[in-house]
């Protein structure tokens, strides 16, 4: 289990060390995961170890947002003063991400 958490660490940190050495408008965490999808899908999937502790992480995911909710909390006068913004790009990027996810799956499955 150690060595797989280091691993996706490890990956994490690369990504991290990429997207600032390379000034990437992507933080690293998300270069860090595409290296790891990279690897696994060179490797021909995940070994059984990493599998075990990806899903023992997964399974603590909620406790993750707790920071986060945390957060918005603390700047509850910034989102008063700045919600009109704020909602106006959550609603317009949420329908620019569904249909372009509709658009992508109903192309991929014309292919078949």
């Amino acid at each position: 289990m150690i060595d797989a958490l280091l691993g996706i660490l490890l990956c994490q940190l690369i990504g991290e060390v990429i997207s600032r050495g390379l000034r990437l408008p992507v933080p690293g965490p998300v270069v860090g995961m595409l290296l790891l999808f990279a690897i696994l899908r060179w490797r021909g999937g995940p070994p059984p170890q990493l599998s075990t502790t990806a899903h023992g992480l997964l399974t603590h995911l909620p406790l993750l947002f707790v920071p986060a909710g945390v957060g918005v909390i603390v700047h509850i006068p910034l989102l008063i003063r700045e919600g009109l913004p704020l909602f106006a790009a959550i609603i317009v990027s949420t329908t620019i991400t569904l249909l372009v996810t509709g658009l992508t799956v109903h192309r991929l499955y014309r292919r078949k």
